[in-house]
C-alpha cells in the first residue's frame, strides 16, 4: 500500500469492492498499489489512490480529514512524533518531501542499514494502522448489509449492490450510507447524538459525514476491541481526535472508591504507568468526574490546581472527565485531554462525549480491569451468599437488589432478603417487608433522609456509606412514624447490603444523663437505711478521690471526712434527712485521701414506704469549687470596685469643686460703662467635669477690658491643669499694656516652654470703652461673630498660629468699632464642631441661630446652647459681650 494512500475502500470483498471513492476506479488498482509498495517501498504509488491522497493533503488545517471510504486518516500513534501525517510525502515514498525538490541523482546519499529499517518499520506500523481502519469500515458496512438483507429480503450479494447504488444516488460513499442505514435501523444513543450534530452543523457536508462516521467507527472499533486499551485507541483516532483532544484515559473505579487507569491513549507510558492506581478520597480531575453526574468541563487544569494524568505535558489545556454509567452504576471514568484552553462546548459535543462514556461503561462492563499487582484479586459474592451474610449479623439487614427498566435506567431496589434480627421502624414483621420494592415498603426514603438517593448511589460508585443518628421514617396507615438508627450501606457485586441499628432510648438518656454529670461535676447516690448499703456512681468515686475497690462513704460518716469548721452545717442536715424525714442540703469542705480540699455540696431527700416510714435516702454530690472561688474573686471584686467607687466619687466631688472656682458655668454679668459680659461653660464629660476650655473676662488696670476664650487640647484634669496655667499667665501678661497680638506671642512661648509642650487655641480682646473699639487677635482659634441689628457675621480670619505649636510666632491684630446695641459672640469650637459637616456649615448654622434676636444677653447665650448641634463631645464655651 502507498504511503500516500493510508485506507483503502472501506467496502467488503466483492461487489462493495469496486467503489473505492466517489470516481469509478479499477477493482484491483489499490490492491496493486500495496503490493507494489511492500515490494519497491522507493517507487512512489500511481493511480486514483495517489490522487486522492493529494487532494486530501490540499485540505484547510485542522478539519477533520475522511477518507474515501469515510474513515480518518491514520494520524500519530499516541503522540509518536516519528508518525507524520498521511496527507504528506515522507522520505520513504520517494517523492518531494515539505515541498523540498528532489537531490540530483549523482548526489543523493546512500542511506544506512538502521535508517532503511526505522523507516520500512514505520511503514508497516502506519499501513497496520489503515489495514485497521479498513477492517472497522467494513465491520460497518457488512452490519449495514445484513440490515439490507433483512428489510429487503434478499440475498448479500443483492444487498451489496443496492447499498452502492444507493451510496451512487445520494452521492456519499458505501462506509457514510451504511452508517446512515445503521442509525436508521438503530435508533439508540449514538444516532441520536449523530442526528442531533448533525442538526447544529447543517450546511457543513464534510463535517455532517464524518460526525457519523467518527461515533460508528468508534463504536464498531469498542465492540471489536479486546481490552479497554484497545477501546481508548479507537475513542482518540475516530472520535475525540477530530474534536481536538490529544489524550484520552479510562479509568475504572473500585467499590472501595480508588481509581485504577484501565486503558489510555496518547499518554506517555512512562505517565500511565505512574497513574496506574489513585487510592480512595483522593482529589483528582477523574474523582471529580465521578461524583458529578454532568461530569467536569475542565476550561484550564491551571485553574484547578489539581493533579491529574498528563498535567506536566499540557499544564495549561483543557480537560473533560465524564462518569461512564449504564443502568444506574457507574463502572468508571471517561477523561480527555486538550492541549490549550478549551472553549464552552455546545450540547451537541457534550451528548456526544456521553455517548462515548457509555460506550466505555459496557466496555468496562464487559472487561474487568486488572487488580494492582499486590493486591488480592476479590470475589464479588451473588445474592445468595449475601443473604448468608446478612443472616450472620447480630443487627438488622437488608439485601437490595438494583430494579430496572427497560431502557436500562434504575428506578427502584428490591428488597430480596431480610435477616433474622431484623427490626422494622413502624413493628411490621418480617413477611411484610420481605420480597416488596424498597420505594413501596419505605416511601419516605425518598424525602427528606435523602435515604434512598445515599443507596443509588452507593450501587454507582462502589463507595460505602456510614452515618450516625439518621433519621428513619415509615408510613403506616398514612401515619408518619420515626426512629433514629445507625446506617451501614455498601456495595457486594450488583446487590446492596443495607444495615441499621436502631437507638435505644433508655440507653440514650442513660449515656446522656451520664455526660450530664460528668460535665457538671455530679455525682450521685443511694443508701438503704434498712441494710446500711450504700450505692455510688463511677463519678462520685472520682469527685471523693477515692477507688471504686473501696466502699462508698455512708451520710452519718461524713462528718469524718469534712472540715472540721463544717460540723456545724453537716449536722443540722442530717437531722432535717433523717429525723425530720424532709429534703435538705449543705455546703461543705471535702478533705480528700490525697490532700486535696473540694467544695462540695450534697443534696438529698427521703424515701419513705406507704407506712410513713423511712426506706432509703438518695441524692446527690457536686463540685462547687469553681463556683465557690468565683464567688470569692467576686466579692473581693466588688470590695474593690466600692473603694474605687468612693475615690472616683471623692475625685469628682474636688474636681467640680475646682472647676467652680476657676471656671463657674455661669457667672454674673460684668457690668461697666455700658457694657454687659455674660459667659456659659459646658464641660464634656460628665465623669471628668473638668475640661480644656476657658475663658476670661476682666477690667485691667489701664481700664480696658480684657476678653479672652481658649482651648487647650484634651479633657480631664491634664487639660484643666494646662488651662490653668494659660489662663493665669495670659491675666498676668495683660496688666503689661502690650496688644492682643503681642500677648498671644508671649503665651505661644509660655505654652511652648513651661506647660510641657501643650497645644492650645484661642483668641483675646482688649476693649476700650472710651473709643468703643475691641483690638482683637487670634491663635488657631474661629473667629468672632459680630451680631448687629437682624445680621449677624464672623469676623476676619486673621492668621495666627494656634499656641505651643513653635518656639516662637507672631499674631496678626484687627480693630473693629462697636455700636451700641451690638453684640460680640466669642467661643470654642464645642458649640458648632460636627462629624458630618464642614466648619463652614457648622458656622453658617451659628450665624442662622445667632440672628435671632433676645431681649437678654444671658437669653441668648442659654439659646446658642440648647439649639447647638455639635456631636463631638467636646467642652463648650461661650463669652457674649453686649454694648448698651
Amino acid at each position: 500500500m502507498s504511503e500516500e494512500q493510508p485506507e483503502r475502500a472501506g467496502g467488503p470483498a466483492g461487489p462493495a469492492e469496486s467503489v473505492s471513492s466517489t470516481a469509478p476506479a479499477e477493482p484491483d488498482t489499490a490492491a496493486h498499489a500495496a503490493v507494489s509498495r511492500v515490494a519497491h517501498p522507493g517507487v512512489p504509488a500511481r493511480g486514483p489512490a495517489a490522487s486522492s491522497s493529494t487532494a486530501s493533503s490540499s485540505a484547510p488545517p485542522g478539519a477533520a480529514q475522511v477518507l474515501a471510504d469515510g474513515s480518518e486518516p491514520a494520524g500519530p500513534a499516541d503522540g509518536d512524533p516519528a508518525a507524520a501525517p498521511p496527507a504528506k510525502a515522507t522520505a520513504d515514498s520517494g517523492g518531494p518531501a515539505n515541498g523540498h525538490a528532489p537531490a540530483p541523482a549523482g548526489r543523493e546519499e546512500e542511506p544506512s542499514s538502521v535508517g532503511r529499517l526505522a523507516a520500512t518499520v514505520e511503514r508497516l506500523r502506519r499501513e497496520v494502522r489503515a489495514a485497521q481502519a479498513e477492517a472497522e469500515g467494513r465491520a460497518l458496512v457488512e452490519l449495514a448489509k445484513g440490515i439490507l438483507v433483512e428489510r429487503l429480503g434478499c440475498g448479500p450479494a443483492e444487498a451489496a449492490r443496492q447499498l452502492t447504488e444507493l451510496a451512487g444516488q445520494a452521492g456519499t460513499t458505501p462506509l457514510e450510507f451504511a452508517v446512515d442505514v445503521i442509525n436508521q435501523a438503530a435508533r439508540d444513543r449514538v444516532s441520536e447524538v449523530t442526528d442531533a450534530f448533525l442538526a447544529a452543523v447543517t450546511g457543513h457536508v464534510a463535517a455532517d459525514e464524518s460526525a457519523a462516521v467518527r461515533l460508528r467507527a468508534a463504536e464498531s472499533g469498542a465492540l471489536a476491541a479486546h481490552d479497554t486499551q484497545a477501546v481508548a485507541d479507537s475513542l482518540l483516532q475516530h472520535a475525540l481526535g477530530p474534536l481536538g483532544a490529544v489524550a484520552v484515559a479510562i479509568w475504572a473505579a473500585g467499590s472501595d472508591g480508588s481509581l485504577t487507569l484501565a486503558g489510555s491513549a496518547g499518554f506517555a507510558p512512562a505517565e500511565a504507568a505512574r497513574w496506574h492506581y489513585v487510592p480512595p478520597d483522593v482529589a483528582t480531575v477523574a474523582r471529580l468526574g465521578l461524583t458529578e453526574h454532568a461530569g467536569q468541563w475542565i476550561g484550564s487544569l491551571a485553574q484547578t490546581g489539581l493533579p491529574t494524568i498528563g498535567r506536566q505535558a499540557h499544564p495549561e489545556g483543557g480537560r473533560v472527565a465524564v462518569p461512564a454509567g449504564t443502568g444506574g452504576r457507574i463502572h468508571g471514568v471517561l477523561e480527555i485531554a486538550w492541549p490549550s484552553f478549551l472553549e464552552s462546548q455546545p450540547p451537541q459535543v457534550v451528548r456526544q462525549v456521553e455517548a462515548l462514556a457509555e460506550l466505555c461503561a459496557h466496555t468496562l462492563q464487559a472487561y474487568p480491569h486488572a487488580q494492582a499487582a499486590d493486591r488480592e484479586p476479590r470475589v464479588l459474592p451473588d445474592a445468595a451468599e449475601l443473604m448468608d451474610l446478612a443472616d450472620g449479623l447480630h443487627d438488622p439487614a437488608l439485601v437490595l437488589v438494583p430494579v430496572v427498566d427497560a431502557a436500562g435506567r434504575l428506578v427502584d431496589f428490591r428488597i430480596q432478603h431480610v435477616n433474622d434480627h431484623f427490626l422494622d421502624p413502624a413493628g411490621r414483621p418480617r413477611a411484610v417487608v420481605n420480597g416488596a420494592l424498597l420505594l413501596e415498603a419505605y416511601p419516605m426514603a425518598a424525602g427528606e433522609s435523602d435515604l434512598f438517593q445515599r443507596i443509588e448511589r452507593v450501587h454507582a460508585t462502589g463507595e460505602p456509606f456510614r452515618a450516625r443518628r439518621m433519621s428513619l421514617t415509615a408510613l403506616v396507615d398514612e401515619v408518619p412514624l420515626s426512629a433514629v438508627a445507625d446506617l451501614s450501606i455498601s456495595r457486594h457485586g450488583t446487590c446492596v447490603l443495607l444495615i441499621w441499628r436502631i437507638e435505644d432510648e433508655a440507653a440514650r438518656l442513660a449515656s446522656l444523663l451520664q455526660h450530664a454529670q460528668r460535665l457538671g461535676r455530679i455525682g450521685g447516690f443511694e443508701e438503704n437505711v434498712l441494710t446500711g448499703e450504700t450505692t455510688w456512681n463511677g463519678q462520685l468515686y472520682a469527685l471523693y478521690g477515692r477507688e471504686p475497690s473501696n466502699p462508698p462513704v455512708r451520710l452519718e460518716e461524713l462528718g469524718a471526712h469534712a472540715h472540721a469548721d463544717d460540723a456545724v452545717p453537716i449536722g443540722r442536715f442530717l437531722r432535717t434527712l433523717l429525723h425530720q424525714l424532709r429534703p435538705a442540703s449543705v455546703a461543705f469542705r471535702l478533705q480528700r485521701p490525697d490532700g486535696v480540699t473540694r467544695h462540695v455540696r450534697v443534696v438529698a431527700e427521703p424515701v419513705l414506704d406507704t407506712d410513713g416510714q423511712l426506706v432509703s435516702v438518695r441524692g446527690a454530690y457536686q463540685d462547687i469549687s469553681s463556683q465557690h472561688w468565683t464567688e470569692v474573686a467576686l466579692a473581693a471584686t466588688r470590695d474593690q470596685l466600692a473603694q474605687t467607687e468612693q475615690q472616683s466619687s471623692e475625685r469628682n466631688r474636688l474636681t467640680l469643686q475646682l472647676q467652680n472656682a476657676i471656671m463657674p458655668p455661669t457667672r454674673a454679668p460684668l457690668d461697666m460703662a455700658g457694657l454687659q459680659v455674660a459667659v456659659r461653660y459646658r464641660p464634656a464629660e460628665e465623669e471628668q467635669l473638668v475640661g480644656g476650655d476657658w475663658y476670661d473676662a476682666v477690667v485691667l488696670p489701664s481700664r480696658l477690658v480684657l476678653l479672652c476664650v481658649g482651648d487647650v487640647a484634651g479633657h480631664g484634669i491634664e487639660a484643666a491643669t494646662s488651662m490653668v496655667v494659660l489662663r493665669n499667665a495670659l491675666r498676668g501678661l495683660a496688666v503689661t499694656g502690650a496688644g492682643p497680638g503681642q500677648l498671644l506671642s508671649w503665651l505661644n512661648i509660655v505654652a511652648h516652654h513651661l506647660t510641657g509642650a501643650v497645644t492650645a487655641t484661642a483668641v483675646c480682646g482688649l476693649y476700650d470703652p472710651v473709643r468703643r473699639t475691641l483690638r482683637w487677635a487670634r491663635a488657631g482659634h474661629l473667629p468672632p461673630v459680630l451680631v448687629r441689628g437682624s445680621g449677624a457675621a464672623a469676623l476676619p480670619l486673621l492668621s495666627g498660629m494656634l499656641l505651643g505649636a513653635v518656639p516662637e510666632t507672631s499674631y496678626e491684630e484687627a480693630e473693629i468699632e462697636l455700636e451700641t446695641d451690638d453684640t460680640l459672640l466669642m467661643y470654642t469650637d464645642g458649640l458648632i464642631e460636627r462629624r458630618d459637616r464642614s466648619v463652614e456649615e457648622s458656622l453658617t448654622q451659628l450665624l442662622r441661630q445667632a440672628r435671632a434676636a433676645q431681649p437678654s444677653l444671658e437669653q441668648q447665650l442659654d439659646r446658642l446652647l440648647t439649639h447647638s448641634r455639635s456631636d463631638t463631645d467636646d467642652d463648650t464655651c461661650i463669652v457674649g459681650i453686649r454694648l448698651g
